[in-house]
């Protein structure tokens, strides 16, 4: 699931149910799964100067790449984080906790060949989903467009939630790109 989804998807779930005042704690922890992947983005193409073909291919696929993605996706790890934060009565880590494991079972259904290890560091083990949403060899013009759905859904739940209008010009920007890029890349193929 592209990230942007897991932010609206994840402040629409938690913010309306058991976190209405945690926006940042639920957006902080939607985002923070797929830092690594956003960093090693950043270095294998502006530092390294990697091709795109290269980056998805062969180099995301390194161990060490593989490991970090890993780390952050780790339900276990999360669940046992979000115990110490439940211990320790810190409420903001406890909802930044719930909203990783809320971003990783989301992510469960829809990687196919990309799919991270859940369960790391207690197994390798890799769900692999016969759906992707991106991949257009298991379904990804259909997992797209109910992700967009999703998204397009869950607009006006987040809306009454945030308080700012640059944060609500966000969600409508993250709408239209969504929109956008699902028309230019499945339907108008």
């Amino acid at each position: 699931m592209n990230t942007p989804s897991h932010y609206v998807i994840n402040l629409a779930f938690l913010g309306q149910t058991i976190a209405p005042q945690q926006n940042i704690a639920i957006t902080i922890g939607a985002i923070l799964p797929d830092l690594p992947i956003f960093l090693f983005y950043f270095m294998a193409k502006y530092i390294y100067k990697l091709p795109e073909s290269k980056i998805w291919s062969e180099a995301y696929y390194e161990p060490l790449n593989q490991d970090l993605v890993a780390l952050f996706h780790s339900i276990p790890l999360a669940v046992i984080c979000l115990g110490i934060c439940f211990y320790l009565d810190w409420q903001f880590g406890t909802v930044l906790c719930i909203s990783m494991i809320c971003h990783s079972l989301l992510d469960l259904p829809v990687h196919n060949s990309d799919a991270h290890r859940h369960f790391f560091p207690f197994s390798n083990y890799r769900f692999i989903s016969p759906f992707s949403y991106w991949d257009i060899n298991h379904y990804a013009k259909y997992i797209a467009g109910i992700e967009v759905l999703l998204v397009l859904i869950a607009n006006p739940l987040i809306l009454n939630l945030l308080k700012s209008h640059f944060s609500k010009g966000l969600v409508i920007l993250i709408d239209l790109l969504y929109v956008f890029s699902y028309v230019r890349f499945y339907l108008l193929r």
